[in-house]
């Protein structure tokens, strides 16, 4: 029983079905965003921050109210979280699913690494290997692509980093305060976030009209993708809380993989959704890309991938 218990909690594990479930979930927002009445980015990341106040429901589950500041801690990673997916699907709204975000599996880790250093006094731990492995998978995902990097540099750099300091702050926060309150605290400041795209006139009146826009078929689905990337968000904070970040963010090289097959697919079989160019070059770029990934998880998996951070 003890074995199963460690199975199942194993940071990187959790890590690994987090991804998976984002990465399909993502092929479907691409989708999603090329349609009439969920097209709207305003509306698309309001909904997606709104969403997130039912990581409330866990205040039954051991919250105690922490310090000010690591609340604060908290509560700013929620921020950060809504800045870093307003330019994450800003690039999925403009460019290919398959370039602009597996880019990000390369740039995220780093940034996270970046921040971990000065604010965790930790980084990969022993793992150094398998997070290189994965975090060059990314990198070769990226220049398998011919796209200027002029266009895609920016919204992947500000996401980059938004995410990283998200991660570390996050791992801060758990520490101090546990999972539950720190989690809690997390999702106020990401609804904190989403509310105040309603400040300005011109977003709110996107986010309300543009909804009212979506036929019924389109909110379900929607609602039901949402649902998916949520659980696989919850995950990812979780494994943050169980392992070292920079380590569950190398790990999204499998979110990337899922998003380039998936990719693949819909231009294949459902074209009239949306078409992705998928040249012998860039599908042999991103076989190794794959093979790189798969094998620092397994690096890391032999070294033991639920060894957390130390305290902050």
């Amino acid at each position: 029983m003890r074995v199963l218990e460690n199975i199942f909690l194993n940071g990187i594990l959790i890590a690994v079905a987090a991804h998976g479930l984002i990465g399909g979930s993502l092929v479907w927002d691409k989708v999603l965003l090329q349609r009439r009445g969920t097209q709207n980015l305003v509306a698309y990341v309001f909904w997606l921050g709104a969403i997130s106040i039912f990581g409330l429901l866990l205040i039954p589950f051991g919250f105690h109210m922490p310090p000010l500041k690591l609340a604060g801690i908290a509560f700013s990673a929620g921020l950060l979280d809504l800045i870093a997916s307003y330019f994450y699907y800003a690039a999925l709204k403009a460019g290919e699913a398959s370039d602009e975000l597996t880019a990000m599996g390369g740039f995220t880790p780093v940034a996270t690494v970046l921040f971990s250093i000065p604010l965790l006094n930790s980084a990969v731990g022993g793992h150094v290997t398998g997070f290189a492995l994965m975090t060059l998978g990314g990198f070769v995902m990226f220049f398998a692509e011919r796209r200027p990097l002029g266009v895609m540099l920016p919204r992947l750099l500000v996401a980059s980093a938004c995410f990283g300091l998200t991660n570390v702050l996050q791992k801060i926060a758990f520490n101090g305060a546990g999972f539950v309150s720190g989690y809690v605290f997390f999702t106020i400041g990401t609804t904190a976030g989403s509310l105040a795209l309603l400040a300005p006139p011109s977003w709110r009146k996107q986010v309300f009209e543009k909804s009212e826009e979506a036929p019924p078929r389109s909110r379900f689905w929607y609602m039901v993708n949402r649902f998916m990337a949520g659980v696989g968000s919850f995950l990812v904070v979780f494994a943050v809380s169980r392992a070292r970040p920079a380590l569950v963010e190398a790990v999204s090289g499998v979110r990337y993989v899922i998003v380039f097959f998936g990719a693949y697919l819909v231009t294949k079989f459902r074209p009239q959704w949306f078409t992705e160019d998928f040249s012998k070059r860039s599908l042999i770029a991103k076989a190794v890309a794959t093979g790189l990934i798969l094998a620092g998880l397994v690096l890391v998996g032999l070294e033991g991938g639920s060894v957390a951070g130390g305290p902050s």
